[in-house]
């Protein structure tokens, strides 16, 4: 019965015939020769109990768990990741297109900055106008112009700067509308940390603010990969350096290399004014000079 496991052994028992002639007869000799030794039966015995035993506990023992299924893994080898740029046309400034974002936050008691940045906001034809200054072909397009002139101006108020930093990305080629999408989202998100817009209208009576912080964002999507857009905001010679490099190079070849530019500066009514606490909350991304 149940919780009895030898009830059901079976068991190999050696008897001898009732019709066996006494011992020491013929028959009984050859009866003798064909048993088994007391040896063999306990290990004949042993190995019918240890089958059992193990017969007995796959049969109660708990169905085993449908294999889990694993998702294959999305990890890669990138034996050639290093190699993307080999197979690159080279251009004037190197190969495929970067996206780049410069931040810098300054003090400022004037309204110099402010005018500059104003006077091309005001601007609407700027992205597609060029100076007919060359006999063959456009000239410089106003956009590379108004790069160059705002990276100037930020270089010329660097005793006033207070933080900065920078961030950029490289795209192949091929990929040029992954850029686009890239420096798009890179402005909007910085276009979403404004309540509204404002430009002072043309013609408007200059207003002379209190000092404020100023903090002036550039988005940039430029061809190539020379452009240095690494380690503003960890010295002033590292920014210096960043605002350089993209003053020369949004020039070359008559600003064609400059796919696109924005720049975003805060605050813009010359009444309002921002502390250096309200940029740390606003932009926390930048490091103290």
């Amino acid at each position: 019965r149940p919780g009895r496991p030898l009830a059901s052994a079976s068991i190999i028992r050696i008897r001898r015939s009732p019709h066996a002639p006494q011992a020491g007869g013929p028959l009984a000799c050859c009866t003798a020769t064909a048993m088994m030794t007391s040896s063999k039966i306990q290990s004949a015995l042993g190995l019918t109990v240890l089958f059992f035993f193990v017969a007995l506990s796959a049969a109660f023992a708990p169905a085993a768990p449908p294999p889990r299924f694993v998702p294959p893994s999305n990890t890669r080898l990138r034996f050639f990741e290093g190699l993307d740029k080999a197979f690159e046309d080279e251009g004037p400034l190197g190969k495929g297109i970067t996206v780049g974002k410069v931040q810098v936050a300054m003090q400022v008691s004037g309204r110099s900055m402010f005018a500059t940045l104003e006077s091309y906001a005001r601007d609407d034809d700027i992205g597609s106008s060029y100076d007919d200054d060359y006999e063959e072909g456009y000239g410089d397009s106003h956009l590379s112009k108004m790069c160059h002139e705002i990276c100037l101006a930020l270089l010329r108020k660097s005793d006033s700067w207070i933080s900065a930093c920078s961030t950029s990305e490289w795209f192949k080629e091929q990929d040029m509308g992954k850029a686009e999408s890239t420096h798009n989202l890179w402005a909007d998100r910085e276009a979403c940390k404004f309540e509204k817009e404002y430009v002072p209208p043309e013609g408007s009576e200059p207003v002379e603010g209190k000092p404020t912080v100023i903090v002036v964002s550039l988005v940039i999507e430029i061809q190539g990969d020379e452009t240095n857009f690494d380690r503003a905001g960890f010295s002033l010679a590292d920014t210096k350096a960043v605002l350089t490099s993209i003053a020369s190079d949004c020039r070359v070849e008559g600003g064609n290399c400059l796919n696109a530019f924005e720049v975003f500066w805060t605050p813009s009514e010359p009444t309002e004014v921002l502390t250096e606490r309200e940029t740390i909350a606003d932009f926390p991304e930048l490091i103290t000079l």
